[in-house]
């Protein structure tokens, strides 16, 4: 009696299975309930969905770009104040860092080059020819009281002497403020770009103000990564905010073998602002995007990933700075973004978000007359407004736009062999 009861209960849960088993189980395709709703519910439905509508609701903030709060479109205004030698390519601006407001006034940094000539490339560069449009330059700064009218306060970190980090060219940088003094890290480029890679790693200056006079860390905050990493030829755009109470710094670098270059986004974090800075194990943190852009946004970190991978022309937020989803698809976004950001360095857990910052224009003319020009881009990223114009969906461009845009001579060369083996048949 003993055996048989076990084996009695065994047969009874195997017939309840086997039941089970062969019973129907609903397909989605089968659902026969009310049609999706004409008006669209602002929280999931509970009803089957397409992979297309639970993205809608799982992907993205809100289920329409108009309630999206990490959703914009740009608008840009050109900036008076700066003065570019007639656009002969002589004289560049780019790559800002973020705006802040001190002093009573605004300040903006950036990467300022000087030089006889536009960039003529690395084989035919040396001590007063760039390379690049990056090359042989110095970081730079100027003031504003209303973000649209500028005035060049001129040199902030010039270029040390050879052997110092950066006796090549300084680049790329970007502010901090922390403990009651200011911080700028930038690129110092050891050799001219484009000879290998760009070998610059993150070096940094300090002052008391805002107007300096900046002092040299003279040593490597951020180097390099080791050979075979992704990191082992360039760390650029070097990007502090304050967040958890530490320095989170991220930066892009350039790898993988030409001309089938990745461009990734990488975090350094440290306690102290001159280091060390430790290299987050997950690096790559965002798999696309050419410049760095980030700010607080409630309690994460929001992107702006523009142009190079996959997931480029996307805004994109982590909710703990580490691990970056899309929370929106945008067009325009701002070359090399630096905005005013005004919890930038609070440690805030309640991330209010950007409207504006300053951006740069690439080749403004043509590539003999290479050069950079900085421009103010405005946005509605922010929990504290909502602008209606910002939200659309999507920008008209004229049909000059798109022409611009035509085909090579080498693809109209390929179309015409197409069409004469068409023909031909």
């Amino acid at each position: 009696m003993s055996i048989l009861r076990p084996l009695i209960c065994f047969l009874f849960l195997c017939s309840l299975f086997t039941c089970q088993s062969t019973e129907q189980v609903a397909k989605p395709e089968d659902y026969t309930g009310p049609a999706f709703p004409f008006l669209l519910p602002e929280e999931k439905p509970d009803r089957p969905l397409s992979a297309a509508l639970e993205r809608n609701y799982d992907g993205y903030p809100a289920p329409q770009p108009q309630a999206n709060e990490l959703y914009s479109q740009f608008k840009y205004t050109e900036l008076k104040g700066f003065d570019y030698n007639d656009h002969d390519g002589t004289i560049s601006r780019r790559d800002p860092s973020k705006v802040i407001f001190d002093n009573n006034k605004y300040y903006v940094w950036y990467t300022y080059r000087n030089t006889p000539t536009s960039p003529q490339g690395a084989d035919k560069s040396n001590d007063t020819i760039p390379s690049a449009d990056w090359d042989l330059s110095d970081i730079w700064y100027a003031t504003s009281s209303d973000g649209f009218t500028w005035e060049e306060q001129g040199v902030a970190i010039p270029r040390p002497p050879k052997p110092a980090v950066g006796w090549r060219s300084v680049t790329t940088t970007d502010i901090l403020e922390w403990g009651g003094k200011y911080y700028l890290y930038y690129q110092g480029f050891m050799e001219t770009s484009g000879k290998r890679g760009d070998d610059c790693p993150v070096a940094v200056s300090w002052a008391e103000s805002p107007d300096g006079p900046w002092t040299p860390h003279s040593k490597v905050v951020i180097p390099n990564g080791k050979e075979g990493e992704w990191d082992q030829y360039s760390i650029h755009d070097p990007y502090p905010l304050v967040y958890k109470g530490k320095i989170y710094l991220y930066y892009k670098s350039d790898f993988n073998k030409k001309p089938n270059l990745v461009r990734m986004q990488g975090l350094a974090i440290a306690d102290n602002p001159l280091g060390p800075f430790t290299k987050h194990p997950l690096n790559p943190v965002i798999s696309s995007g050419h410049e760095t852009t980030l700010f607080p946004f409630k309690t994460g970190i929001a992107a702006l990933v523009i142009r190079d991978g996959n997931e480029h022309n996307t805004i994109q937020y982590a909710p703990d700075g580490v691990n970056f989803d899309i929370a929106a698809i945008s067009s325009l976004l701002p070359n090399a973004g630096g905005p005013f950001i005004p919890d930038a360095f609070t440690n805030t857990k309640n991330g209010r978000g950007i409207t504006w910052g300053i951006s740069h224009f690439t080749n403004v003319t043509t590539w003999a007359q290479n050069h950079a020009a900085l421009v103010r881009f405005d946005c509605d990223l922010s929990q504290d407004i909502h602008d209606p114009q910002m939200k659309a969906a999507h920008v008209y461009f004229k049909p000059e736009t798109y022409y611009q845009q035509g085909l090579s001579q080498k693809q109209r060369e390929r179309i015409a062999a197409e069409n004469k083996s068409l023909l031909k048949e």
